[in-house]
């Protein structure tokens, strides 16, 4: 009992400390003017942030035997001492508000050999667009040997709370291990959430308002199990592709991972009558990636030409011997929502036209734009350096790229803000290995500003996380359902295998 005190008298007087640095610190009142900006990591020099996100961290990375960093708005300010400028949150929280709509203006100043330079000061936008309060994503290490150690959590954005909406290894490890994946939402809903499990205890888990179903996808007449969904806005279903995947393994290639599909249909799921129904499914084209428009009224989706040539061949061996062949357009179906039927495909954007592949189609809140990743070629861009964000205005019909957000690495995994006005993407810009949320704003015109990484209490802490954050998701609130009540629901290995009917109920 006396240790356990002890710790925590410990460890209360390291807070009180770290609190009171930024209180304590004085700029310095003679300096040197430099002309150069800081080097600081994260990269937060001229970003725009919401008004509600949690305080913006950095580290100074230039060698200074002090540092002082002051955030300032008119005649309030933060100022932090140390290499980590960490302000606490209330007192961020009110000059954010204070500067919404402008900006905070960022001074660093450093002290060698007893001489104070003031570097020059950056700026810190603050819209008044607010972000949704909630990120969920996948963590997983980066390797083929540790993967089962993945969870799927959620990180509150107005401060840094971090928990486990579900825990790969709750239900089984090793030779009975999982593979989880492929969360996604009910127009940003907490209480309506799905994500798959492979291998042991397989199967599709769906909690609608507070009841969580196991779902059994196997089935003669579908490729594999759904996977990459698209939850309809309003109604109860949920569109899928499945899929005949294989995986190369590069040594030399800084492309170091690549899926490629051998096989590729869409289908949709109606979660009532435990049904699916075959969308499309030509044998020559690879459909995957569905994405609903937000009024439902369409399906979009992407589709690549590929026909198989060499008879001596299996399929996955041509599709690897050819994958630089494979290039994906995107597409759209019209959906009537009272007949619960689709109409004829519509080319959207002919990526391939110009010798590109675009995926993962996603359309703002308010239909106008479809944002999405451009790369050269295949669909499994999270690997590809040349992978960047593009946005098509579907009035216009005009194309552009992203080009603030955008980085030399690769861009891919992106979703909209539920009011539009941010998108949230992975990208390996830091290091070319760990993908982590990078989150931009977008203007009424589609136009982005520059990205900025996920704020964290401790700017190192990414550097410090040996795992990639996966498929990043904006959600309205917390998910609050009990890790282990989605694990319960996994173990039930006697759910029925899902009906296969040609068309949706009405």
């Amino acid at each position: 009992m006396k240790i356990r005190k002890s710790l925590h008298v410990a460890l209360l007087a390291l807070t009180l400390l770290l609190m009171a640095q930024c209180r304590q610190a004085e700029v310095p009142a003679n300096y040197t003017q430099s002309k150069a900006l800081p080097r600081v990591f994260p990269d937060v020099t001229e970003i725009t942030v919401p008004v509600n996100i949690a305080p913006i961290t950095f580290e100074l990375m230039q060698k200074a035997d002090n540092v002082v960093t002051r955030y300032s708005f008119g005649d309030d300010d933060i100022v932090c001492g140390g290499y980590k400028a960490e302000p606490d949150i209330d007192d961020w929280k009110a000059l954010a508000a204070k500067a919404s709509g402008k900006a905070i203006k960022v001074e660093v100043f450093a002290e060698n050999n007893n001489r104070w330079t003031r570097f020059k000061p950056f700026n810190i936008y603050v819209s008044p667009d607010s972000i949704d309060p909630y990120l969920s994503y996948r963590l997983i290490a980066p390797s083929y040997v540790t993967y089962e150690e993945l969870t799927i959590n959620q990180r509150c954005l107005e401060n840094y709370d971090e928990s486990v909406i579900y825990d790969n290894m709750l239900c089984s490890t090793e030779k009975d291990g999982q593979c989880i994946n492929c969360h996604n939402y009910q127009d940003n809903n907490p209480q309506r959430v799905q994500f798959h499990a492979r291998q042991h205890h397989g199967g599709t888990i769906i909690a609608y308002d507070g009841k969580i179903t196991k779902v059994n996808m196997k089935n003669d007449s579908l490729l594999s199990a759904g996977v990459y969904p698209a939850w309809h806005p309003t109604l109860k279903l949920i569109a899928y592709s499945t899929n005949k995947t294989g995986q190369s393994f590069h040594t030399r290639d800084l492309n170091k991972v690549e899926v490629l599909d051998d096989a590729s249909d869409l289908i949709v799921y109606d979660i009532d009558h435990n049904t699916v129904v075959p969308v499309e499914t030509d044998s020559t084209e690879f459909e995957v990636f569905p994405c609903w428009s937000p009024d439902g009224k369409y399906l979009y989706y992407c589709s690549a030409h590929f026909v198989y040539k060499n008879k001596n061949m299996d399929h996955q061996s041509e599709s690897v011997m050819r994958a630089k062949e494979i290039k994906y357009n995107i597409y759209r179906l019209p959906f009537n929502m009272q007949t619960r039927s689709f109409g004829k495909r519509e080319l959207v954007v002919d990526a391939a036209g110009i010798g590109k592949s675009a995926t993962l189609p996603r359309i703002s809140p308010d239909g106008r734009y479809l944002l999405y990743g451009l790369g050269g070629w295949g669909c499994f861009h999270i690997w590809h350096r040349d992978a960047d964000l593009w946005i098509t205005d579907l009035k216009t019909l005009r194309s552009w790229p992203l080009t603030k957000a955008n980085s030399d690495k690769a861009e891919s995994y992106h979703e909209w803000s539920s009011n539009g006005r941010w998108i949230v993407f992975s990208s390996r810009r830091d290091d070319g290995n760990y993908t982590r949320p990078y989150i931009a704003h977008i203007n009424k015109n589609g136009q982005a500003d520059k990205a900025f990484e996920l704020p964290t209490a401790d700017p190192d802490y990414h550097r410090q996380l040996l795992k990639s954050y996966n498929v990043p998701v904006f959600i309205k609130g917390k998910v609050t359902i009990d890790p282990r009540k989605f694990a319960d629901a996994l173990k039930n290995d006697s759910v029925p295998p899902v009906k296969f009917k040609h068309h949706l109920d009405k």
